[in-house]
Order: C-alpha cells, then structure tokens, then sequence
C-alpha cells in the first residue's frame, strides 16, 4: 500500500531532489545525495534562513568552524563521556535497535525520559515491545554506544592521534568566542550563527532524510547577560516558528513540544523544539476505497537555553578566560546562551511534504503540484518557446531573465507536458512564447498554483517576474 511518505520519495528520485547515496553500488546506509533541484531547494533554504537571521539582525555575525576539532574540545563539551545511546540487538534476528526509540514509538519522548539503560531494558521486557523486524521481542541488554565518529590524524597510521567528526555545530562556536568578541564589535546580546555539517554514528538511522549519520545544521549561540534568559527564550521561539510559518509552512503542521524536567539535558532548564507533523506512520485501510497516512511529530529545530556551561567547560579546560566586560559598566560575566538549533535535512523534507499537493482538475485528469514558497523554490521561471521555430527569441528571453532569477529552458515535448513537469518540480511560473510575441512584443505567463495565464508586455517581464517572487 502506498503512503504518502512512498509518493515524495518517489518524485523526489523522478524529478531529481534527491537519490540514494552510492546508488550503483547498492547505495549505503541511509545515505542520500541531493540532486540538481534538490541542491537549490537547500541552498535557498539556507539562503533563507541567514538572511532572516543574519543579514537583517542587527546583533548576528556568521561563522564558518573546521568540521576536525582538537579532541579536547569534546572531553570539555562532555561528548567523549555522555554522548551514546542504549543499543539492543534482537536475538532472533539480530536486528541492531535503539531501545529509547522502541519505547519513544509506542508510549511517546516522556515515556523513556531520564531512563537508565536497566529501565529502558525493563519497560520493553515487562510491555513486550516487539523487533520492527522481525516481532519477536527477545533482546540483548541495552548497553552504551557512543556516537562519534572516531578518525585518524597523522601521516602513517598508528603515528598520530585519533580525532572526531563533530557531532554538533555548536562548539565551533564556543571555542571561538573570545575570537569573535576581540575581532567584532559585537556587544551582549549578540549571536553567532553557522550553517554546517555534524556526523553521529546513528543506531538506527531512517524515515528517508530525517535521521542520517550525515546531516547539515543552522546553528545561532545567542550570548544573553544572566537574568534575561526568559525573555530572550520567548523571542527565539516566536521568532523561529514565524520563520517557518512565513515561508509557507502550514501552522496546523506545527507545535511546540516542551521538554519536562527529567528529559532535559543537564546544562539546559529551557528546552522547546518546534515539531513538524510527518506523515512516517503506515498507511491503513479505512474501508475499501479509503487510506489512512498516519503522521508522527517529529523534531525540526530544538530551542535550548544552555546556561554558562560551554563556556565554562572550555575556560576549564583550555585554561583560557572566556568572559564578557560590558564596556559601559565594566562588569565582568561569563554570559549565558540561547540556542536555536535548526535542523536543514529535517526542514528541507518538512518543505518537500508541506509542499506536495495532489489535484484532481475540471477535466478530470490529475497533476501533482509542488507549492513551495517562491522564494525557497528551485527554479523559478521556466521558458518554453511554443514551437522550435521560435528557440531564438525564446532563447534570448531566457538569457535576459536568468540575470535575475534560476530560470530553465525547456522546449521538449507538448506544452501541457512541459507544464507538469514544472509543476512537479515546483516551478511558480512558466513564461510561454508564441507566435504573436513578436507581433505584440508580449508572452503568456502561467501560475503554477491557479493556472491562471497572463499576457504580459515584454518590457515589464522583469519588474513583473520580481513583484511576484517575493
């Protein structure tokens, strides 16, 4: 039975957003490669999102950390002693699991909070929660599995040291604070954001590009004098759903989940994430014509308020003084943090299915319709001439507007088609040249989501294009 979930990824490998990783090798666990069309919807995504944040604040700076960290950096951040999850295997099957997981499926996140590894092992013995695999519920102890990537550093091997792929973004930021601070004239409160990779070594990864070993974050550590941490907390919530909600996503797709207190990390007495509806659940019958997608909330950023705990653990352990003077009272502090932590895999995939649309038109065919936001769609105009005897002018249509905007050129197949396919790839307009253009030095323009074709003279083409892009 198809489920919606079986329908994006489908389009997304026909209209090329995103393939499997190493695919003519048989691919590799859960790894994906975004595609031509994929690549530009992240791009904008990000583009997006550090314009909001960023370009248009006043107390931002951007920063771009090395992925490779000295490995004390993670004794200090705690990931070398805490950072693991409690791995089961199933002794039938040896299916390898996450035990957290198992319970966090069947009773909710609150379920399995603050749990040891013998109480994760006791509530699925004593609830008899089956293998996703094979359903038998037989399973090893749970035990701890650290989730950094470990590599080699040095010319030959064995001669060097062993270092890590960052699990996170955010102590690249950390460590570079007092860079940021005697370099910039950045005054508290002010942020530092950066968009980049992390890895963790994921148990159990999956639900297409959810939870990869691989994945990219947008990350701000807004630095806040203590005592305010309250109100700025409230700011960054507002702020980041607004995010969200302006660029397209549906608001009754959205909540925030509050963390109780014994999920919490320990440096954080604040955590919110923002949760996204996927439709992940199996499709069930209803009846015999009707299908049931199940959705699942599931985690798009997380808003966390970390105390002084970073800073400190570095100033410790770096042996640096890693702290603030106000330079109009002279007081001296180790500021505390907020931190929006937005997840770019998670948010493109909540884009991709806020976006998918099946319609059933007046003539009884049916099309499939991106509606991305146009401005995180990947194409924005698309130019068909209506015959090859008309590719010159079109051409050079094409090649004034693609100053402005991605546009793509497309003279293939009947015009109808050629509108499906921009409608699959989520194109917001598609500018057709006819054989009166040159008469009446105009062209149809179509909109993606109504339909609707105009006349457009081609002199305002630009200007029109740019009105309606925002």
């Amino acid at each position: 039975m198809e489920t919606v979930m079986d329908k994006i990824v489908a389009l997304c490998k026909r209209r090329g957003f995103i393939f499997p990783g190493s695919e003519i090798y048989g691919g590799l666990a859960n790894t994906w490669d975004y595609g031509p069309y994929g690549v530009l919807l992240k791009n904008n995504i990000k583009l997006a999102w550090w314009k909001a944040f960023v370009q248009e604040r006043d107390d931002m700076v951007g920063l771009d950390a090395a992925i490779l960290m000295n490995p004390k950096t993670w004794e200090a951040s705690g990931h070398v002693a805490s950072f693991s999850d409690p791995l089961m295997d199933c002794k039938k099957c040896k299916e390898r699991v996450r035990g957290d997981k198992l319970i966090e499926e069947k009773f909710g996140v609150e379920a399995v909070a603050g749990k040891s590894l013998k109480e994760i092992g006791e509530i699925i013995e004593k609830n008899k929660i089956p293998c996703p695999k094979c359903k038998a519920c037989d399973f090893t102890e749970a035990r701890s599995f650290n989730l950094m990537f470990k590599t080699h550093q040095g010319v030959v091997e064995g001669e060097g040291s062993d270092v890590y792929l960052r699990p996170e973004t955010a102590q690249g930021i950390f460590v570079n604070f007092k860079n940021v601070v005697d370099t910039c004239r950045v005054r508290v409160p002010f942020g530092i954001a950066q968009i980049g990779k992390a890895f963790r070594n994921e148990i159990t990864p999956g639900n297409f590009t959810f939870r990869t070993r691989e994945f990219e974050q947008m990350e701000i550590e807004f630095f806040i004098k203590p005592g305010t941490e309250k109100e700025w907390f409230e700011k960054w919530c507002i702020e980041s759903m607004n995010w969200f909600v302006n660029l397209g996503i549906s608001k009754d797709k959205l909540r925030f989940r509050e963390h109780q207190k014994d999920e919490l990390s320990h440096y954080s007495t604040m955590t919110k994430d923002i949760e996204f509806k996927f439709p992940f659940g199996k499709a069930q019958k209803k009846d015999k014509f009707d299908v049931e997608n199940l959705e699942t909330w599931g985690e798009l950023e997380g808003i966390a308020y970390r105390g002084c705990f970073d800073l400190s653990q570095h100033a410790k352990f770096s042996g640096q003084k890693l702290e603030y003077r106000d330079p109009q009272t002279n007081e001296v502090y180790v500021p505390h943090v907020i931190e929006p932590s937005f997840g770019a895999d998670r948010t493109v995939l909540a884009f991709l299915i806020n976006a998918y649309n099946e319609e059933i038109l007046e003539n009884n065919e049916s099309r499939i319709v991106m509606k991305f936001h146009p401005r995180i769609a990947p194409i924005k105009v698309a130019i068909f001439p209506l015959s090859n005897k008309l590719s010159e002018p079109a051409r050079k249509i094409y090649n004034d507007l693609k100053k402005y905007f991605m546009c793509e050129y497309d003279e293939s197949g009947s015009i109808g088609k050629r509108y499906r396919r921009h409608d699959e790839i989520g194109t917001p307009y598609c500018v057709t040249i006819d054989f009166e253009t040159e008469a009446d030095q105009s062209v149809t323009v179509r909109d993606r989501d109504s339909m609707q074709q105009d006349r457009v003279p081609l002199a305002q083409l630009p200007d029109w294009l740019l009105q309606n892009l925002q």
